[in-house]
């Protein structure tokens, strides 16, 4: 009679279940990974956001109230010319700025953060210089329509800025400390989008003042 020998099969154990959010795909890696936008990314598009509703409103408004009979054009002040020219040489000095710590250099980072903000004051003050051009001309704030429309949003503007200039006197400081480097920057990444976003904002109001 045949002995029949019965093969034990060895049963491997099921693998570990991994907790939600660790390695596999259609995660974000490994429990060291982090989330792809930062806590600081998403609070500067909020704020920023804010801001854009805000002189979204103001510039829907200078449209509607463009066609009314009382409406009265006023003569832009000559000097916003130049001042948009130094804003704009001011984006282009942080841009440099950004693109200078990721290369690790820390000297020239420094040299075209400080000539931003220089830069940024230099506007400003420009700016004061145009109100006081308008003021020589008689044109205040109740003058008209669009007098009142312009020293509400170039205030306004100048005082966003303003906070812009502030974050970058931040942002260099921690670098004179040597808080920032090629692999950790991102006040500087913060700060230039914020730097960015009101640059481009003062251009479009500088276009909707002056093709009304």
């Amino acid at each position: 009679m045949p002995i029949v020998v019965e093969e034990r099969r060895r049963v491997s154990p099921p693998p570990p279940i991994q907790p939600a959010g660790h390695g596999g795909d259609g995660d974000f890696g490994d429990s060291g990974a982090a989330f792809p936008i930062s806590k600081g990314q998403i609070g500067i598009w909020i704020l920023l956001t804010a801001i854009i509703m805000l002189f979204a409103g103001l510039s829907s408004a200078y449209i509607v109230l463009r066609g009314v009979p009382s409406w009265q054009n006023i003569e832009l002040p000559s000097l916003l010319w130049p001042n948009t020219a130094v804003l704009l040489l001011s984006s282009l000095a942080v841009e440099l700025s950004r693109r200078a710590i990721r290369r690790n250099d820390l000297q020239s980072m420094k040299r075209w953060l400080a000539a931003g903000g220089v830069l940024g004051l230099t506007f400003l003050a420009g700016q004061l210089a145009a109100w006081r051009q308008l003021a020589r001309a008689g044109v205040y704030l109740p003058s008209t329509l669009q007098s009142s429309f312009f020293y509400i949003l170039s205030g306004l503007h100048g005082l966003h800025l303003l906070g812009g200039i502030a974050g970058l006197s931040i942002v260099l400081v921690m670098a004179l400390r040597n808080r920032l480097s090629a692999f950790r920057y991102e006040p500087l990444k913060l700060c230039s989008t914020y730097w960015h976003v009101m640059d481009a904002l003062w251009v479009y109001l500088f276009l909707l003042l002056l093709l009304s």
